[in-house]
């Protein structure tokens, strides 16, 4: 498994998305995670590195952040505006409807599991390209 440069949160009450990624944007790491269990499995993923830890300020963050501190993972927050829009629409392109479905225009479609990973991801790519937004 290629070692991430950064791994990313998208808070929730009661699951969250995390994703590791390289440097180079290959996602190492994506996956929803119970969010009591969100420690845990950032421990995993990290390893004995140092890696950054990001959360996105959102729903949640603040429980995730006592969690993370609970078990000695220093982490910051960052700006998650319009990721969950960014995460759906990217979720749909790439799950493609089948059948009749396909004919109902992707801004109407509603992902049919959750995306939360997707958003991590986006946060993943926001903090490795320096945007902000």
């Amino acid at each position: 498994m290629p070692l991430p440069c950064v791994i990313a949160i998208d808070p929730g009450s009661k699951k969250c998305g995390l994703a590791a990624m390289t440097k180079d944007g290959v996602i190492s790491v994506r996956r929803i995670v119970d969010t009591p269990d969100i420690a845990a499995v950032v421990l995993e993923v990290r390893g004995d590195t140092d890696v950054p830890v990001i959360v996105g300020d959102g729903t949640g963050s603040r429980s995730v952040l006592q969690f993370l501190t609970e078990f000695g993972i220093p982490a910051g927050t960052v700006p998650e505006r319009r990721t969950s829009e960014m995460a759906r629409r990217r979720y749909l392109t790439e799950h493609p409807a089948r059948g009749w479905r396909r004919l109902i225009p992707l801004g109407l479609r509603t992902p049919d599991q959750p995306y939360d990973d997707y958003v991590a991801v986006i946060l993943a790519e926001r903090h490795i390209s320096g945007r902000r937004d």
